[in-house]
């Protein structure tokens, strides 16, 4: 691309993505459902009320942290992106798609908190969410898209993975102990400091 010209192509990708990361993010607290109560309801009605929806507020505080992760290695992907490749197309609205459903997988989870089948299948949408989420960050710091130096786009890549490994870890944690998995996303400073040290140690 000559530069100084805008790729129109790129930026409506982006911005796109940018939205209905918002949206998803936005719609996890209309899951969560005011508890009604009777006029004149005691205080420790109200504080019943509230604390049966804890479990509800624990996924919705999981979920907004992880879409946010998420959009973040999405907008540090498509930062050194230089220019539109027909080939992502696919591979982002499958994410977008997966990040769109993210509401009803929490809304789920929250409501049976500690159920296995709720727990699994929440985190198991997280470990395809991952997957896409490295097919597309790796596409676009790609040869085919790359703008920008060859390393940055290596640690994108490594966030990118990491971040799949943590999840994978947190869906085999849940179908052992389901309130423990969200543990397993704990552990992506670890599979980052791993990868990177794999990295280092490989043979050029």
């Amino acid at each position: 691309m000559a530069a100084g010209k805008t790729d129109h192509a790129l930026e409506r990708l982006v911005f796109f993505s940018d939205a209905v990361f918002a949206i998803a993010i936005t719609l996890l607290v209309i899951e969560i459902h005011v508890p009604e109560l009777p006029y004149r309801a005691s205080n420790a009605a109200y504080w019943q009320a509230l604390a049966h929806l804890i479990p509800n507020f624990i996924g919705f505080a999981i979920s907004f942290g992880v879409i946010g992760a998420f959009w973040s290695g999405h907008h540090r992907a498509f930062t050194l992106a230089g220019r539109y490749d027909g080939g992502i197309l696919v591979w982002n609205t499958l994410l977008l798609g997966t990040i769109a459903f993210m509401p009803f997988v929490t809304a789920f989870m929250g409501r049976h908190y500690g159920a296995p089948v709720p727990t699994g299948l929440y985190w198991a949408w997280m470990l395809l969410i991952a997957l896409l989420n490295l097919r597309v960050n790796s596409f676009a710091t790609g040869p085919r898209m790359l703008g920008a130096a060859a390393g940055a786009a290596a640690d994108v890549r490594r966030r990118s993975t990491s971040v799949l490994l943590a999840a994978a870890t947190a869906f085999l944690v849940g179908l052992a102990v389901p309130v423990a998995a969200p543990a397993g996303m704990a552990t992506i400073p670890l599979w980052m400091w791993l990868l990177g040290r794999l990295g280092r140690t490989a043979p050029i």
